[in-house]
């Protein structure tokens, strides 16, 4: 089979290699890159446990190749942590328990900070709306639902140092 030659940005770095078509972009970054936190669920979209930042848009990377995201900007879980410092979504979820067994866990912060670059105060109707594509089989989704609050009001995006968010410096948190 041909391979295609792709250059990605990933969690701020750059990253080249030969894939095949065919190959997900759930399955690059897990398998080639190594980056375990973007779990695959169902392959089907529905479940939203491989949930990353594609040009600052959350997209489910099982419902995309990886030659589609050549010149991208793509942002995983593990690119949210600062040396060794939680980011104030991966804070709140420890402080309001919004996880369980932690495999939906990735993909809702994920999809949280999506909303939460959009909309630095949303409604609890807007939470769970932004958070409809992602299925949790643990939590009832409250304490999710309450992560996302807690960082709301407390900052948002940027933590208690300052350390502004990836989507305002432009680079990656």
């Amino acid at each position: 089979m041909a391979t295609y030659s792709i250059a990605i940005t990933v969690n701020g770095t750059g990253r080249t290699g030969e894939v095949e078509p065919r190959l997900l972009l759930v399955d690059y970054l897990r398998n080639r890159l190594g980056l375990t936190g973007t779990h695959v669920g169902c392959n089907t979209s529905q479940c939203g446990a491989c949930t990353v930042l594609l040009n600052g848009q959350a997209v489910k990377s099982c419902t995309v190749f990886a030659v589609q995201a050549t010149a991208s900007d793509v942002l995983t879980i593990e690119g949210l942590a600062t040396d060794g410092t939680l980011h104030p979504l991966q804070q709140g979820f420890w402080e309001e328990h919004g996880l369980q067994c932690g495999y939906c866990t990735p993909g809702m912060i994920m999809s949280s900070y999506d909303l939460l670059t959009h909309n630095a105060d949303p409604s609890e109707a807007e939470i769970r709306h932004a958070l409809e594509g992602n299925l949790c089989r643990c939590t009832g989704y409250q304490n999710i639902v309450k992560a996302v609050q807690y960082v709301a009001r407390n900052g948002g995006l940027n933590d208690v140092s300052g350390r502004a968010s990836q989507e305002e410096t432009g680079g990656t948190a």
